[in-house]
């Protein structure tokens, strides 16, 4: 498929879905544009079957300050090809793309959710599920200590056999939001504090009562559940939230995980949505891609100030010392020291970037020598 950079994930499903092919990697929202995903070399839920999104694109046109418009595939300019998959944008301006896309029975997803006590247990579903699933995550439940520390709900998926028309519509975003459920208030900073938040996430552990749920789903509200929530963001109240998503690589990511998910619970810095998945052993293209084998958790945190700024800190300082990385993509606050630390072939990257891109992340994290 050959499209131009600025349509966005959602239109591109609208048309191929209903024909019986799909997008081989999604993020969790539909309205990321083409560009931005090659910018970022998104991932999804199955990265361990389809690796990032560089992993299926073919070729790209690129216009550049310095070289005017120029095509860019693994065997023509492999360099800039490798350097703009994730290149967070700086090294032109991508202008059209064409990507592999995959083949599907239905667009509809046949959906298991199954409640897990721990990262270990946590650790052999995904394990069992990489398997035999193309789609496996988890929500995990940061404030849980003692007997409670890492339980969540594993989620696991494949597309079905069969087709339900009536699930298969579109949902892209209204006219002035018409049709979609709104928040229409910020909630109180009062709201925000370990204890209700303790209360969500036990009560969103045990809404199935220990059971393991089966369901077919539409893809719209498997992939991009938020998307149908107009403002949700407000739920963080008016100063919103940092996301933080981290990666420990290797196999062995139990005990990281685990001493992560402690210094949070410890903090009071909780969150009601924390989303666990592994990545596989896929190599991206890319020359700054973020996913590598391991584990990533990916963490929202509603912004108190310090009292997180200084929690994310720590945190870094932990994922430095495990050889991990932080996503560049949803980052506000990461210094150049950590960046550095994340991306240690930055300085082959840099030689790539169009003299005259640049973008408020990049002038904080890398300075030319």
């Amino acid at each position: 498929l050959r499209v131009e950079s600025g349509i966005t994930l959602g239109e591109i499903l609208s048309v191929v879905s209903p024909r019986g092919w799909f997008l081989p990697v999604l993020p969790g929202t539909q309205f990321v544009t083409v560009g931005g995903a090659i910018a970022n070399d998104i991932h999804s839920k199955n990265h361990h079957r389809k690796g990032t999104f560089g992993c299926h694109l073919k070729r790209f046109a690129l216009l550049r300050s310095d070289r005017g418009c120029i095509e860019c595939s693994s065997e023509e300019n492999p360099e800039l090809f490798r350097a703009t998959i994730g290149g967070l944008g700086l090294t032109g301006m991508i202008l059209w793309a064409e990507i592999r896309l995959m083949r599907i029975s239905s667009p509809d997803i046949d959906v298991e959710e199954i409640p897990f006590g721990s990262v270990s247990e946590f650790a052999q579903l995904a394990q069992e599920s990489n398997e035999t699933h193309e789609y496996t995550v988890a929500w995990i439940d940061c404030l849980g200590t003692g007997a409670n520390l890492g339980r969540g709900i594993f989620i696991r998926g494949n597309h079905s056999e069969e087709r339900s028309p009536e699930k298969t519509k579109s949902f892209q975003r209204p006219a002035n939001g018409r049709g979609r459920l709104s928040i229409p208030f910020f909630a109180p900073e009062a709201l925000l504090n370990s204890l209700t938040m303790g209360l969500f996430n036990a009560a969103y552990y045990h809404k199935s009562f220990g059971r393991i749920r089966r369901k077919r789903a539409a893809y719209q509200g498997f992939f991009f559940p938020l998307d149908a929530i107009l403002h949700w963001n407000r739920l963080y109240g008016r100063r919103g939230f940092f996301q933080y998503q981290l990666l420990i690589p290797g196999e062995d990511y139990l005990e990281g995980i685990e001493n992560v998910l402690q210094m949070v619970a410890s903090s009071g810095q909780g969150t009601f949505l924390s989303v666990l998945k592994t990545f596989g052993t896929i190599a991206s293209p890319g020359m700054l891609s973020f996913p590598r084998a391991g584990a990533t958790l990916t963490l929202d945190f509603p912004n108190k100030g310090e009292r997180v700024l200084r929690l994310m800190d720590r945190l870094d300082d932990y994922v430095r010392e495990q050889e991990g990385s932080v996503y560049p993509a949803t980052d506000a606050r990461m210094s150049k020291e950590a960046f550095l630390s994340y991306f240690p072939g930055v300085s082959d990257f840099q030689k790539h970037c169009d003299p005259k891109c640049s973008s408020d992340f990049w002038n904080r994290v890398y300075e030319k020598e």
